[in-house]
């Protein structure tokens, strides 16, 4: 397993160069350039250039690359031309919310669509497997921004029950049950798009283990459906559940950007979209250097899951 571990993040290592330069090429394409964002309109094109030139701009776009993958190379991530902070002061003060928001979404997403898929796939055709696909297929099709400003609608505006964003009362003190009102709903939005995917792909898996042999076995044995089903059949279940969860992981980043910014939640997210606004290109590097680092780490914990799950499979 450690060989297999140490080869697969050397395999990484090009992947994750290879996806830098993309992501690169594609954010030194788009038009505009911070420069012109924050400068008075009225200055001189001289400045302008010459401001270009302080911050490199004017430099081709293959020698801004090894710049700042030299700088990220010994740990300098550069700063943020739209706050002058540096960019790793930036994210380490926005991840912490992020990965709050997307774990707390993924738990509570998985533990609404495990239960149900298996009832699904035990009660299949039932009225139980018609109500439950059906609640899968809505929670995949709405929008999150819609279904966030329809639960800011009526539980903030109307009901008043929770707040309508942010992290914290402003002025409070931010203690553990504050933090948790402002979190319900971002984690309800994000959740129920996990919940709504993972509940099929649950269904499915376990009606192509429910008809093996062994359960037929076991059955014949005596033991209770319950145990059955929860230990035995679900185990064997896991590999392509297991697979969904490791995609799903990045794929919370993207959804959390449209997520934190309805909500004003002040993680990665929000930070995303106020780094495109502002062409910031440093802060959008690190992020975008930060999510491929996500995919690549979620497909390697995929892959150690498994033989987590099977112990036939065996990694040599």
């Amino acid at each position: 397993m450690f060989s297999y571990i140490i080869r697969r993040l050397l395999i990484a290592i090009p992947v994750l160069f290879g996806v830098t330069i993309f992501n690169f090429i594609i954010i030194n394409l788009a038009p505009g350039n911070p420069v012109e964002m924050f400068l008075d309109p009225n200055i001189s094109a001289d400045i302008i250039e010459l401001r270009k030139e302080q911050l490199g701009l004017t430099d081709p776009i293959w020698l801004q690359y090894i710049h700042w993958i030299t700088n990220v190379l010994q740990g300098n991530l550069g700063f943020s031309y739209s706050t002058y902070e540096p960019v790793s002061s930036i994210l380490l003060s926005r991840i912490g919310p992020t990965f709050l928001l997307m774990a707390s979404s993924l738990v509570v997403g998985l533990l609404i669509a495990i239960p149900l898929g298996i009832l699904s796939a035990t009660k299949q055709y039932s009225k139980l497997d018609y109500t439950t696909m059906g609640m899968s297929f809505l929670g995949i099709s709405i929008p999150g921004f819609f279904l966030g400003l329809g639960l800011i609608y009526f539980f903030a505006l109307e009901l008043n029950w929770l707040p309508t964003g942010g992290m914290m009362t402003l002025g409070g003190e931010g203690d553990f049950v504050d933090r948790i009102r402002h979190l319900i709903l971002p984690v309800i939005v994000l959740s129920i798009y996990v919940a709504g995917t993972n509940i099929r792909y649950v269904r499915s898996s376990m009606l192509e283990v429910l008809g093996h042999d062994y359960l037929r076995t076991a059955r014949a044995k005596g033991l209770r459906e319950f145990f059955i089903t929860n230990k035995h059949a679900l185990r064997n279940a896991l590999i392509p559940i297991i697979t969904v969860i490791g995609i799903e992981i990045p794929m919370l980043l993207g959804g959390a950007v449209i997520t934190e910014q309805i909500f004003q939640w002040p993680g990665m997210g929000q930070l995303t979209i106020q780094s495109i606004m502002s062409r910031d290109y440093p802060t959008l590097m690190a992020i975008n250097f930060i999510a491929a680092i996500m995919v690549l780490s979620a497909n390697l914990l995929t892959d150690i899951l498994y033989s987590v799950a099977d112990p036939r499979i065996k990694y040599e």
